[in-house]
């Protein structure tokens, strides 16, 4: 049985240095930058960038952001998710299935339970759905939809190597849908969002580390086992 320090080094090895690095630098720019910003309750320049989004996207492309919107919303979520870990299960992909757990459930907790009860900033006035209500640094939205959408990609593309490019195409195409759907109706300041796919990022590199280091491990222990069978036969 490894050790707790083992088990450590074991992740930050499969984390690389590279991604780290930009693991640490995104942390360090969140912290920091986060709190005189949020302090803020009606940034000028956020509300001109609100206003803006408004005056460049016609009324029917509007309609479409305003279904996206409610489409990323945490009912249809649960939905994807559910439907997501059960596939694995039914694939027997445990080891995925356990990271996906971590990775969605995680960021959740992080997000609704530790980071925004701690700012505490209020969303935008004048949101365009009156479900939208609640705090809103940094955005559920934003996070969730990188460490969900682009956590599945990964695995499914672990498996399915022909499906990689046109997941991360579909994946890409809305995540960045949404995010612009939460600035449309003004459920989210455009910090929130940055804020959200930073915080998303880290944890989904953390994630994904952990997954390589199991893997690896599994790998290591199936060769000592064959290993070992074939030295007593």
């Amino acid at each position: 049985m490894r050790t707790p320090i083992a088990v450590v080094r074991a992740w930050l090895r499969a984390l690389g240095p590279a991604r780290a690095l930009v693991a640490v630098i995104t942390l360090l720019a969140f912290l920091v930058w986060a709190p005189p910003l949020v302090a803020h309750r009606d940034p000028p320049a956020e509300l001109a960038v609100l206003d803006q989004i408004h005056r460049w996207i016609p009324a029917r492309l509007g309609a479409v952001l305003v279904a996206v919107y409610q489409l990323s919303g945490k009912h249809v979520s649960a939905i994807l998710v559910l439907s997501m870990l059960i596939f694995l299960a039914l694939r027997r992909y445990w080891a995925e299935l356990a990271c996906l757990i971590v990775g969605a459930g995680g960021i959740l907790l992080l997000v609704d339970l530790c980071f925004k009860p701690h700012f505490d900033r209020p969303r935008p006035s004048d949101a365009l759905l009156a479900e939208i209500y609640g705090r809103s640094f940094p955005s559920g939205h934003a996070a969730g939809s990188v460490v969900f959408y682009f956590l599945s990609c990964t695995l499914l593309a672990a498996h399915y190597p022909r499906w990689r490019k046109p997941l991360f195409l579909i994946a890409g195409i809305w995540v960045g849908l949404v995010w612009l759907s939460t600035l449309y109706v003004r459920a989210h300041w455009p910090s929130d969002i940055l804020g959200g796919a930073a915080l998303g990022y880290v944890w989904l590199s953390f994630c994904l580390a952990g997954l390589t280091a199991w893997e690896g491990h599994q790998s290591r222990r199936s060769t000592a086992v064959a290993s070992a069978s074939s030295d007593h036969g």
